[in-house]
Parts: structure tokens; C-alpha cells; sequence
């Protein structure tokens, strides 16, 4: 491809990048997009304001970028959480090793690779990209070294701004858990895999095997339940609630009735704003909620949150694939369909997915080489004789060659991320976190697969070298991965508390690694043993490096420390928030969210008395009577957080 058709393709995206920030600078000062650009403010808000119509707002103006930048981490750590911070430390550390990088390349790599051969050079215009390649250098060339230098330097710079975003993350990762306000997922563990027994349910079991050997951190436990139709009433029951919300208050004042079309069945007909009405429509009966199974699936809350990480860590059986604990996610984390998931065939829909996922990949390079191939002019007018005549034009040529391959490669990478995110749901997550970072890995090394060896295998560079001049997506950054929407647009529903960084240092040294065995590999084809020679101590520092990080950092992301631990339990105690935790965990994992308070806390009274040894039959079959009555007259569902598991009618 010659250089006007790559300076082509940099024009395209550039305007296309010049339209978009005009664009969306336009279309956020819209009223009627105000729900959302600034959609967690308007829900703080108490009231809509009213607009009036001015002419600046069809006017473009770059002020978001300023407040963008001009945001502080402690602002996106207070809106956005952990994760945000982490997301927007992954674009600045990337934005830095790229300026090293294009620095160095372009004042000293381009150089020598332009002059490597004794040739005579035509007008810059007209060359290929290949003059600016390491393939235009000459063997054995004693201006190699640059290559290697350059290596070296991107690398250092690589690593050790990693070590430095390493201290930095951890720092303020414990400061930001520390300083929170209490997690239930810290006092509570998730049990799976709970022995099936005959002579009792599996609520039973958990508490009397909880009871026996945590009797004095036990608290109590949730039993997860085979519960498909109730939880479509609950999805439905919170598009119902989305749909109040945005009723206006001069329409929230005013009976009416609103249609719902949610095509589920058993779902809301038509409902309206009067109490009595709606729980009419919700219609959940206990009868048919008791038909529904325990799961061997538990979340076991304790008192304190050193107890919960001790029964975390400990393995509890002989036979490991029973009594497994993990700490519990995130109430809000939680993907309660996979756990249902028997815990014995985790391990074969793991493999499954792997074969899965290879298997898709090699099945995209189908479409892809094929594309790819075609966006050569010269497969291109064989295969297509018509278009012989519009490719004689140089303006057309240069689109389809340097603008083409980057376009039909992104439309194909589009089913990807959608794709591993089946495979990873698929594979038994048991939170939206974790399956959302199984997938970002599975796309990652999809990514690397097609947009690399495929465009290489194929003799096709040019969507890996227009992608890396694109500059189409900086609006695209700007808007959706910078504060300017952190702030405004997502609304956290859960944390993870940064435990995607590990995936961006992983990322990275497999980066540089790659770089580093091409190098190695391109300078023995150069006939290079210098360089050759300097690169091999490159990569083996870079693993060492890897693995320091691993010992000296991983283990802070992926386990809060004992020590820490302590220490938040023992000023909790000292402020008097036991209580008030204690009362948290009680509905924190409750599977429905739609339950009826008086009948849990009758639930939680009766597990009070038997931790306590005070069993009165009587009384607590008089107790669940009267809760039974309660949910009849009420038709809402209860939480399940019993030893005797649901309701008997």
C-alpha cells in the first residue's frame, strides 16, 4: 500500500472524529437527552427543570473535554468507584507507554528503517509502507541496534511505570475498602456443592454443619432456590418500577393505567398506580413459590469478617468437590441463574467452553482472510470486472486499499465481544464481574489472534497498521471512557473493587513478550547476533518482572488481608455497628427481591432462638401459621432465610 492511500485512510478518520466530537458535543445539551448524558443526576434531582429554548445549543463547544480532564480521581472514585478509577489509570498508562513509543519510532526507528537500503527514494507520496518497515533495512546491518535500543526502552518504561500504577492501585484499593461503608460480601461465603441427605433439607444441613463448626462466628445463611418464574416476576415487577419512576409528578398524581408489554408469560397485563392494584397484578402465590427446589447452593453470613474469610479458606471436606466455599460476591453481583449450576460440572463446561471459544476463532478466520484478500485491487477486479474502470480513479483506490480493511475488520470484530460474553455465562460465573472479566480475556486473545497472525498469515497488514493510526476512536474515549461519563452517564451497580487491573498487567507483558520474540525472530533474519543477542536478556527480564508482580501484588487484589480485617471489625465493634450490620445481612442475598419484612423477621426470630438453644414447637409453628396468613393477605414472596426451606401449604 502506498503512503497516500494510508494518509488517505488518517483523513477519513480524522474527519469522522472531527464529526462525532461536534456531534456529540450537539447532542448533550439536548433536553430531551438529558436522561442520558446526566441520567444519576437527574435521578438525585427532586424535580425536572424547565429549559428554555436557546440558540447555543446547536452550537458545538469543546468545555465537556476541559471538565473531563480537569476531573480528579478522588472525584471518580467517589461517583464511579474502584472500578472506574482503575478503568480511566488503564487509558492514561496506555496514552504514556504510546507517546514513549511514537517518540522513539518516529525520531529514530523510521529514520533508519527509510535510509536502510542504498536506493534511490521517489517523492514520499508515492513510496510504499514498506520503505518505513524494519523489511527495508539490510542484512547484517549495523544499524540494527536502534531496533533493539528501542525495544529496550519501551519495555523499561513499560515496567516500570507498572510497578509504580502497582503501588499506587493497591494503595488506594485498600484506602477505598477501608474507608467504605460496610460490604455484606466481607461477612458473607458462598457454599456450594452443600451433601445431599434424605433425612433432611438443605437448609438443614447447611445450619447444622455451620452451627457444629463456626457455632460462635455463625450468624445465619440464605438458601439459593431453583426459582426461574418467580425471578421473571421480579424482572418485570423492576421494569414496572423503571416505568413509575419516569412518569412526570403531574402524571404520577393522576390515576391512570399503563400497558406493559414484556412478552413473558405470566407477566404484567396492564397495571396501575393504586397499591392494591398492582399487587393484584403482581400475583405471586406461595402456594406455587413453595414448589420451588433448594439448590445445594448457600450464602453463609458470619459475624465478623475474619471468621468469613477463615471459612472461606479452609477446605472443609475430605472430598474437595463437596462443602466448596469461596467469599460471596457482591449482593448486587450476584448471577443468580448460574447458581444453580451443580458444582461437579463446572470443570467440564470450563473445558467445553475452551474447545468452544478455540473453535470459534478459527472459524472467524474464514470470513476474515476472505475479506482481507479482497481488499487487494487486484483480487479485487478479478473477481469483480466492473469495478476495474472506478479503480483506475486514485482517489477511490486509496479508499478501498487504505480505509476498507480497517472498516470490514471492526464490523467482523463487533460479534466477538457479545459472542465470548455467551461463553463465559456459559461457563458458570457466579457474578456479573466475574463473567464480565472471563470475557474481556477471551477477547483479548481472540483480538490478538485475528487482528495479528490473521492479517500477517494473509498478507494483509493493513487493518493492523490503519487501526493503529485510526484516530476515529478518540471521541469514542472521550465519550464513553474518560470522568465526562463516568460522572454523568453509569450509575455503579456493583464492585469489583479494581480487580481488573490484574487482566491489564497480564495484558501487557504478553504484549511486550510478543514484541520481544517477533524482534528476536526479525533479527535473526537479519542476520543481527547483536541484537539477537540483547534481546533474549529483554525477554527473560520481562518474565522475572511478570513474576514479581505476581508474588508482590496479585495477592492484595485478589484477598483482603487478615490484619485489614481485623481492624475494620474491631472499629465496628468500638462504633457500635455490629447491630446495623447484622440487620443488612439479613436481606442482603435474599434471592427475591419482592419479600414481605414482617415474615423475614419472623424468620430471622426463629433462627435467633435456635443458635441460642431456646426451641419452642408450638410456638414456632404458631409464628409460621401466622406468616403463612400474612403472605396470603399480602401476595408477596418471602425470602426464604428459614432452616425449614419454603412454605408448605
Amino acid at each position: 500500500m502506498e503512503l497516500s492511500a494510508f494518509l488517505t485512510s488518517v483523513g477519513i478518520n480524522s474527519a469522522i472524529a472531527v464529526l462525532l466530537f461536534l456531534l456529540y458535543s450537539v447532542l448533550r445539551k439536548q433536553p430531551g437527552n438529558l436522561n442520558v448524558y446526566f441520567g444519576p443526576r437527574l435521578a438525585l434531582a427532586s424535580e425536572r427543570q424547565n429549559y428554555p429554548p436557546s440558540l447555543l445549543r446547536y452550537l458545538p463547544s469543546p468545555s465537556w473535554v476541559v471538565k473531563a480532564w480537569e476531573t480528579t480521581e478522588d472525584d471518580i472514585l467517589a461517583l464511579g468507584g474502584m472500578d472506574a478509577l482503575v478503568f480511566v489509570r488503564i487509558i492514561v498508562f496506555s496514552i504514556r507507554i504510546f507517546c514513549i513509543a511514537a517518540v522513539i519510532c518516529m525520531f529514530l526507528v523510521l529514520p533508519v528503517n527509510y535510509y536502510g537500503k542504498e536506493m534511490i527514494h521517489h517523492d514520499i507520496s508515492s513510496e510504499t509502507l514498506e520503505i518505513f518497515t524494519i523489511a527495508n533495512v539490510k542484512e547484517s546491518s549495523e544499524w540494527l541496534w536502534t531496533h533493539c535500543f528501542a525495544l529496550y526502552v519501551i519495555t523499561c518504561s513499560a515496567c516500570g511505570l507498572l510497578y509504580f500504577e502497582h503501588k499506587s492501585i493497591s494503595r488506594t484499593r485498600l484506602a477505598y475498602i477501608t474507608g467504605s461503608p460496610p460490604n455484606p460480601s466481607h461477612f458473607t461465603v458462598l457454599v456450594r456443592a452443600v451433601p445431599w441427605s434424605a433425612e433432611q433439607s438443605y437448609s438443614e444441613s447447611v445450619k447444622e454443619f455451620f452451627m457444629k463448626y463456626y457455632a460462635s462466628s455463625y450468624l445465619s445463611h440464605h438458601m439459593v432456590h431453583r426459582s426461574s418464574r418467580v425471578q421473571r416476576l421480579m424482572n418485570d415487577a423492576e421494569r414496572i418500577c423503571r416505568v413509575f419512576k419516569s412518569v412526570s409528578a403531574e402524571q404520577k398524581s393522576k390515576p391512570c393505567l399503563l400497558p406493559c408489554f414484556c412478552g413473558a408469560p405470566n407477566s404484567f397485563d396492564i397495571l396501575s398506580n393504586e397499591p392494591d392494584n398492582v399487587r393484584g397484578n403482581i400475583g405471586l402465590d406461595v402456594s406455587n413459590l413453595a414448589t420451588e427446589k433448594e439448590n445445594a447452593v448457600a450464602f453463609v453470613c458470619f459475624k465478623t469478617r475474619y471468621a468469613a474469610v477463615v471459612a472461606a479458606e479452609i477446605l472443609h471436606s475430605e472430598n474437595p468437590m463437596l462443602w466448596v466455599t469461596e467469599m460471596a460476591p457482591e449482593p448486587n453481583d450476584v448471577l443468580w441463574s448460574n447458581l444453580s449450576i451443580p458444582y461437579r460440572q463446572l470443570w467440564i463446561r470450563k473445558i467445553a467452553v475452551l474447545v468452544a471459544s478455540i473453535a470459534f476463532m478459527f472459524v472467524f478466520l474464514i470470513p476474515v482472510t476472505f475479506v482481507q484478500s479482497l481488499t487487494q485491487l487486484e483480487q479485487l477486479s478479478h473477481a469483480f470486472p466492473f469495478l476495474k474502470g472506478m479503480f483506475k480513479k486514485k482517489f477511490i483506490s486509496q479508499v478501498v486499499t487504505g480505509y476498507l480493511p480497517s472498516v470490514i475488520l471492526i464490523l467482523f470484530l463487533y460479534a466477538a465481544p457479545p459472542t465470548m460474553m455467551v461463553f463465559s455465562t456459559i461457563e458458570g460465573s457466579v457474578a456479573h464481574s466475574g463473567r464480565k472479566k472471563s470475557a474481556c480475556i477471551k477477547v483479548l486473545y481472540f483480538t490478538i489472534w485475528n487482528v495479528f497472525f490473521v492479517n500477517v498469515l494473509s498478507g494483509s497488514v493493513i487493518g493492523q497498521l490503519t487501526k493503529l493510526s485510526s484516530v476515529k476512536d478518540v471521541p469514542k474515549h472521550l465519550a464513553e471512557a474518560i470522568p465526562n461519563q463516568i460522572i454523568n452517564v453509569y450509575k455503579k451497580s456493583y464492585e469489583s473493587g479494581g480487580q481488573y487491573w490484574p487482566i491489564a498487567h497480564k495484558t501487557i507483558i504478553a504484549s511486550l513478550v510478543l514484541t520481544q520474540i517477533i524482534a528476536l525472530g526479525i533479527f535473526g533474519i537479519k542476520k543481527s547476533p547483536v541484537a539477537s543477542g540483547f534481546t533474549i536478556p529483554l525477554i527473560v527480564g520481562t518474565l522475572l518482572f511478570n513474576e514479581y508482580c505476581r508474588q508482590r501484588f496479585f495477592p492484595s487484589f485478589q484477598k483482603i488481608a487478615a490484619q485489614v480485617l481485623t481492624q475494620m471489625d474491631q472499629q465496628d465493634e468500638q462504633g457500635g455497628r455490629m447491630e446495623e450490620i447484622y440487620q443488612q445481612l439479613k436481606f442482603a442475598y435474599c434471592q427475591f427481591r419482592l419479600i414481605s419484612l414482617d415474615l423475614c423477621n419472623i424468620r430471622q426470630a426463629d433462627q435467633q432462638r435456635d443458635r441460642d438453644g431456646i426451641r419452642d414447637s408450638e410456638a414456632e409453628t404458631a409464628e409460621i401459621g401466622t406468616a403463612e396468613q400474612q403472605v396470603d393477605d399480602t401476595g408477596t414472596a418471602d425470602c426464604y432465610m428459614d432452616r425449614q426451606g419454603p412454605i408448605s401449604k
